[in-house]
This record gives C-alpha cells, structure tokens and sequence, in this order.
C-alpha cells in the first residue's frame, strides 16, 4: 500500500513518479542521439574519401579513437530503450529509471571526448596539428561547461532564491520529522458533551468526603 501514496508534491505514486521521469530520460535521449548519428554518420563516410590516404600516424589513431567513443556513446544513449524492453511488465520501472540515467550521465561523458577528438582531427587535418589540439581543447571546455558547470550553477541559484523558513524542499524529499521528545496532545473530538462546572464540582466534593471516611 505504501508505493501507491502520493510521494511528491505533484500529489504522484513512486510508480506515476517512476514513468514520467523515465518519458522524460527518452525525450532527453532523443535529442542526444542526433548528434551522436551524424558524428557517427561523419566518421563513417570520412574512412572511404581519397584523402583518408594521406593521414599521418597521429591523425589515424585519432580517427579510430574518435570512432570507437562515438560507437560507445551511441550503445550507452541506446541502452536504456534495451534494458526497458528485457524487463518489460516485471515491476522494475524505478530500478530501470536509475539505471538509465546513470547510462545517459556516462554516455554524455565519453560524447565530450568524441566531439573533441572529431573538431581536433578535422582541424588538425585542414589547418595544423597546433590549430587542432587548441579546436580540440576549447571543444571539450565548451561541453564541460555547458553539460557539466551550468546545470550546478543553474542549482545553486535556486537553491539561493528559496527563502528560509517557507518550506520549500525538493520535489520528492519528506518532511523532517518532529524532534524528539514532543508530546502532542490531540484536541478534543468535536461533538464530545462536557459536563458544567458545578457538576463537576459536586462530584469532587462528594470524592474527597468518601475518603475523609
């Protein structure tokens, strides 16, 4: 009974919870598996042009670098569509949704690198090595601070404009629990008929004459 209460302050079950943060995740996929289909896509065409020929050493295992963490990034951003489909109707939706997003966070890791190695072969290929490591570098800078530094930044400013004492927590965190120690004494129910004042009088009055016999 307990994974059917509301959870959230969006009034959600674990398992109402669990399906749209996992409608969510794919949604964000989506979005990430485009560019990873044309990195991919460049990189696969790149091997069969006449001036594949003429790369260096260098170059070469750049390229086959590049095409393996590209190749990696799409299995990691396709792998939660395959975990979904093996346990499918088995009661795992919540296990499924950490497990996918786990897979997504490492897939946008090793995209970072594929994007860089790719903006530092076609530079390095077009321009110089030195043009290319420095198109590399500011790539993988520009990936890290966008996918990794602005959302904590983004995280930290609500943090800050939350005012003290209004209550507000996080989506899906509880309440804190009362301190230790603290008696609540319950209201009387309504419609409860309490007896007048000299009733109760008389009835002590005539108790502590009984015990004075």
């Amino acid at each position: 009974m307990a994974e059917h209460r509301p959870c959230t302050a969006r009034g959600e079950t674990p398992l109402q919870r669990a399906d749209r943060n996992f409608v969510e995740l794919l949604q964000e996929l989506r979005v990430t598996q485009t560019g990873v289909q044309i990195l991919f896509a460049f990189l696969l065409s790149l091997a069969f042009t006449s001036r594949f020929t003429s790369l260096d050493t260098v170059q070469r295992v750049t390229y086959v670098i590049t095409l393996l963490l590209a190749v990696l990034a799409a299995a990691l951003f396709t792998a939660p569509a395959a975990l979904h489909r093996s346990l499918f109707q088995q009661g795992a939706k919540p296990r499924i949704v950490q497990v996918s997003s786990r897979l997504a966070t490492t897939g946008l890791v090793v995209l970072v690198f594929a994007f860089s190695g790719s903006v530092l072969l076609v530079v390095d290929v077009t321009t110089s090595r030195a043009g290319g490591i420095a198109a590399g570098a500011a790539t993988f800078l520009v990936c890290v601070g966008l996918w990794g530094l602005l959302p904590r930044l983004v995280r930290r400013a609500g943090l800050r404009d939350v005012p003290q004492g209004s209550g507000g927590r996080p989506e899906g965190t509880a309440e804190e629990p009362a301190s230790q120690g603290t008696v609540l004494i319950p209201a009387p129910p309504r419609g409860t008929i309490r007896q007048p004042s000299g009733v109760r009088e008389g009835a002590a009055h005539r108790e502590a004459s009984a015990r004075r016999r």
